[in-house]
């Protein structure tokens, strides 16, 4: 395993912690959810204003079922991902995870490995977007929502 592989930005432990921590907007923006080809990244902070995170919501340019939605902490740091609408993952030991999935940071590996998504918090997965985000943003603990328009294709 190379250095590039082995080495991670925080611990798993911090990592867990930080996706579990709740998560705030910044300000009352309205944000209009991407059209084709479009992405939003919404700035967020924790409830004591010691952290920052994002969350980015990005559309497929030609699929309207296809995107995702992913939360990452400290700029880079991707700590959950929603992939939807795409095609199987294939994780670092070759095992193929089908669509939707969700990508996890796991310590050496980044948000390179994905799980099938739970149904027990991802209900309307692969059938709605827009819930589908707010089933995202409860995975993440984004307990005061920034303001998302809802697109005209997602209606």
């Amino acid at each position: 395993m190379s250095d590039a592989m082995t080495s991670s930005p925080v611990s798993q432990a911090d990592a867990d912690r930080l996706l579990k921590m709740a998560k705030c907007r910044v300000n009352s923006k309205a944000w209009c959810y991407p059209g084709l080809g479009g992405r939003i990244m919404i700035p967020l902070t924790s409830t004591d204003k010691r952290e920052q995170f994002r969350l980015d919501v990005t559309r497929s340019s030609l699929d309207l079922a296809k995107g995702s939605y992913q939360n990452r902490a400290r700029k880079t740091i991707i700590l959950a991902r929603l992939d939807f609408g795409a095609r199987p993952h294939r994780n670092p030991d070759d095992r193929h995870v089908g669509s939707p999935h969700l990508h996890l940071y796991r310590e050496g590996f980044g948000a390179r490995w994905a799980v099938e998504v739970p149904s027990d918090r991802f209900p309307a997965t692969s059938t709605d977007p827009w819930t589908m985000l707010e089933e995202f943003m409860d995975f993440c603990n984004v307990v005061d929502r920034p303001v998302i328009k809802r697109a005209l294709d997602l209606a």
